[in-house]
């Protein structure tokens, strides 16, 4: 038995929130859907997306929440816009990639938003200053 006590669903979307995987997996998923045929608008999403997960890395995860949940809503907006031509493309592998892009970007959207509102921004500063990944902070 685990001594660990269950984190529930807040807990669990603050942690998917706070993660930099969610935002490169919905880049890598957008430059699949994207980049043949080029698509040049919803392609921008990745690279901005790719910089909010460095954002993570680099000790800013509610900066990087707040950007991730802003960009992966306004894909999932655009995305919604887009209908397939038939049914037949609606069933492909191709629709179940966008299908996957549009569900990541949701959950991204709530998880991210749910870890920007509830962040501590006094705790994020602290375990950047203990961590010092880059020497930034001199004592």
């Amino acid at each position: 038995m685990s001594s660990e006590p269950s984190k529930g669903v807040l807990g669990a979307l603050n942690g998917w929130g706070t993660s930099s995987m969610p935002a490169m997996g919905l880049a890598t998923l957008i430059a699949s859907l994207h980049y043949r045929p080029l698509q040049k608008l919803p392609l921008m999403f990745a690279p901005l997306l790719m910089f909010s997960s460095y954002l993570n890395v680099a000790g800013f995860k509610i900066d990087s929440a707040g950007m991730t949940a802003a960009w992966s809503g306004l894909y999932v907006l655009l995305a919604a816009r887009r209908r397939p031509a038939s049914l037949r493309n609606k069933w492909s592998l191709r629709g179940g990639v966008r299908a996957a892009a549009m569900g990541l970007g949701t959950v991204n959207t709530v998880a991210g938003g749910w870890a920007y509102l509830t962040g501590n921004r006094k705790a994020e500063e602290e375990e950047r200053r203990e961590r010092n990944r880059w020497g930034v902070y001199k004592d």
